[in-house]
């Protein structure tokens, strides 16, 4: 992931839910429909206050199913539209979001996740049959802001959903951050939306999860080719996309630990001290979940003792990581679900004494 700034731009100061609104209007998005549910109501908030003094349209839909649909339909016009919810709601969007990645809609989705339960919603679907969907796992508010705009790119690049998967922390963490329009580089052209110029034209446009192809009385309409060239489209779209992750120390690390978003950050704190302390520990943090930082995490495989996870659920990545290594070595589990009262994610594992003590309990093991 590679962007040119088309300005120089000044620092600001923002909630992380202000500063993805932002973002994402830098970007182009003209069109977002969303239902409110903590911690994802402060971007729908936002939108509907910033959407309009750009000529764009917020709806607060009457659900997640009626967010979803109007966010379909706008995107299908070639406007660039999003939408979003946390997991729970998200869970309502997914026939939808799949749907739109069979009728190849570039539409980008919002998870401000409680904890980090939604991986396996976020990276094995979006839901039914064999439809994929790139996810970007940014750790703060900066690297949100440009992963906000890159999901845009992506999602026209590849006429596809593409989700942003944050947090609590995320949201409601205030930092400095420049929001400017990025270039990441040329995009297809629109031969494709629903602009009404085609109507009455005898070859009218077709937009839909079963294809462009019509009945006609020469022809008979075969579902499967359309379902194999959206496999082939998939398998185009996920070895173009190049895997994210930042790493340090895995030259001669006897242990990698792995985290992503706003843990790998608290992750990064503590192999970072615990270097200073001379233990041989390194780290990897996806950045792309989907597509999954796989040989990264495999060369390292030839050279370390074992890798430890740190996940805030009950063990979801773990997998991908294991597939990863395919047991040249250990793979320990760190991590477990710590939440406030509320269930929103707010961690009290989240501390870089709990997770130097755990990552010391794997070193002390080898």
């Amino acid at each position: 992931m590679s962007a040119e700034r088309s300005v120089d731009g000044q620092r600001e100061l923002l909630e992380g839910s202000h500063a993805i609104a932002r973002a994402m209007i830098a970007a182009g998005c003209r069109f977002f429909a969303g239902y409110p549910m903590t911690p994802f109501t402060e971007i729908l908030e936002h939108m509907a206050a910033k959407l309009p003094e750009v000529g764009g349209v917020c709806m607060n839909a009457e659900s997640e199913l009626e967010a979803v649909g109007m966010a379909w339909g706008a995107a299908a016009t070639g406007t660039p539209a999003a939408t979003g919810s946390t997991g729970q709601g998200l869970s309502l969007m997914l026939e939808s979001i799949s749907e739109a990645a069979y009728a190849q809609i570039p539409l980008v989705v919002i998870n401000m996740a409680r904890a980090q339960g939604d991986y396996w919603q976020a990276t094995r679907g979006p839901g039914h049959g064999d439809s994929r969907m790139p996810v970007l796992a940014p750790m703060d508010v900066p690297e949100a802001a440009e992963l906000a705009q890159y999901a845009f790119y992506l999602a026209q690049r590849w006429r596809n959903p593409v989700l942003l998967f944050g947090d609590y922390y995320l949201e409601h963490t205030s930092q400095s951050v420049s929001i400017e329009k990025l270039d990441f580089g040329p995009l297809p052209a629109d031969d494709w939306s629903l602009d009404g110029s085609t109507g009455g034209s005898g070859s009218a446009r077709l937009v839909s999860p079963l294809g462009t192809n019509k009945q006609k009385d020469d022809r008979e309409y075969d579902l499967s080719e359309h379902y194999t060239e959206c496999a082939r489209r998939s398998e185009e779209m996920l070895a173009g996309i190049e895997p994210k992750a930042e790493s340090g120390y895995l030259d001669d690390a006897d242990l990698v630990v792995i985290s992503f978003g706003t843990p790998g950050k608290y992750v990064r704190a503590a192999v970072t001290k615990m270097r200073a302390d001379g233990a041989r520990v390194g780290y990897i943090r996806p950045i792309t979940l989907l597509p999954f930082p796989t040989e990264l995490i495999a060369s390292a495989a030839d050279r370390v003792k074992a890798f430890a996870v740190y996940e805030n659920n009950q063990g979801q990545m773990i997998d991908d990581v294991r597939l990863a290594v395919l047991g040249r070595a250990p793979v320990r589990f760190i991590g477990g679900l710590s939440l406030d009262g509320s269930g929103f994610g707010i961690a009290p594992d989240l501390d870089t004494a709990i997770l130097r003590g755990r990552i010391q309990g794997v070193l002390d093991e080898l």
